[in-house]
């Protein structure tokens, strides 16, 4: 198995606040990686130091066995893509999101281009010039996704994409997702509160608390973690 990252020791704190406590591990290539864990745990502080838009106040992170600020930024996000909950979008049509990462680089992506990563993300094409005000919240996700895929990156980061969608939209970014990771080799790691989500999506799974990483294996071995605090999660009763 290839590694895709690896942290040795990372540290991060604040002034008055140490969110991150030493935390060492390996995420593999090609394969799905979920971070869970009770709010506060240090998921998404970890998460953004994966694609440098935090750098830890100790420690080491290595993407494809390069130390990560090593990299220039610019190459660093197109290596490592990044999609969050709120799916944030320019205002125009679906073509002018997806095409925003290429103009950034005075590059462009034509139609087909587009169109080809509609259809990868279960979009229709005739969708390629509908106003992003009028897509849904599973919808504007979707673009999301997509407008993360055109620099086709090695990595690619969800934090809590499916958090405030309906069960249904749910299903389908769940299945996109392993399509993405299929079609496209692409390593990801994603944060969700979702524990079934979580454990039937990602082939290994980290829990995180208190800035710590208490577990992390094959996501069907966590279900049988002999952890207290892992249990205790499991069960529902922590938040």
């Amino acid at each position: 198995m290839q590694e895709a990252i690896r942290l040795h020791n990372v540290q991060y704190e604040t002034e008055d606040i140490h969110i991150l406590k030493g935390i060492t591990g390996t995420i593999i290539e090609g394969e799905i990686t979920t971070f869970v864990g009770p709010s506060g745990a240090g998921k998404t502080t970890l998460l953004k130091m994966l694609n440098g838009l935090l750098s830890p106040t100790s420690g080491e992170i290595f993407v494809n066995g390069k130390k990560i600020n090593q990299y220039e930024p610019t190459e660093l996000r197109r290596l490592v893509g990044l999609a969050l909950q709120s799916a944030p979008m320019v205002d125009g049509n679906v073509y002018d999101n997806l095409t925003l990462p290429l103009r950034l680089q005075n590059d462009s992506l034509s139609e087909e281009e587009a169109k080809t990563i509609l259809k990868v993300v279960g979009l229709g094409t005739d969708q390629l010039y509908q106003n992003v005000k009028d897509l849904s919240g599973g919808q504007r996700q979707k673009v999301s996704i997509a407008r993360t895929l055109v620099n086709r990156p090695k990595v690619l980061l969800l934090d809590e994409i499916t958090a405030s969608l309906d069960q249904v939209s749910q299903k389908e970014i769940n299945e996109l997702i392993q399509r993405v990771s299929e079609k496209y080799g692409t390593t990801i790691v994603w944060i969700t509160h979702n524990l079934k989500q979580a454990l039937t999506v990602g082939n290994y799974t980290w829990f995180l608390m208190n800035g710590q990483l208490l577990e992390a294996g094959k996501s069907h071995e966590i279900e049988n973690s002999r952890n207290e605090k892992v249990q205790a999660f499991l069960r529902g009763e922590l938040e």
